[in-house]
């Protein structure tokens, strides 16, 4: 069984900075590829940034040049680094992320719980 814990939300100002965790636990063999995505009230889910087992990254085009998807293969873990935030980036971030788990090496994806991000002064 594998589980993922986010951390790192919180309240911030308007031109603040956060960096969000994703940390995996289990019966991991490796960490393939991860994503962020968020979801405001009233808005559908977005995908935010992504990043493949080869370090590749892509970035929702509201979010470029402000926020960094990276990774630390041996912790199993997933970060996005937020900075100048603005208010349209408050809502929830839950991660998604691919591992190779259990005795089959199996590729699965999982969830986050979701951390809540409110940007506002």
């Amino acid at each position: 069984q594998v589980q993922l814990v986010e951390s790192g939300g919180g309240l911030v100002q308007p031109g603040g900075s956060l960096r969000l965790s994703c940390s995996a636990s289990g019966s991991i063999f490796s960490f393939n590829a991860g994503r962020w995505y968020r979801q405001a009230p009233g808005k559908q889910r977005e995908l935010v940034a992504a990043i493949t087992s080869g370090g590749s990254t892509n970035y929702a085009d509201s979010v470029k040049g402000r926020f960094s998807i990276s990774r630390d293969n041996a912790k199993n873990t997933v970060y996005l680094q937020m900075n100048s935030l603005k208010p349209e980036d408050t809502a929830v971030y839950n991660c998604n992320a691919e591992y190779y788990t259990g005795y089959y090496r199996q590729l699965n994806r999982y969830w986050g719980q979701g951390t809540q991000v409110t940007v506002s002064s």
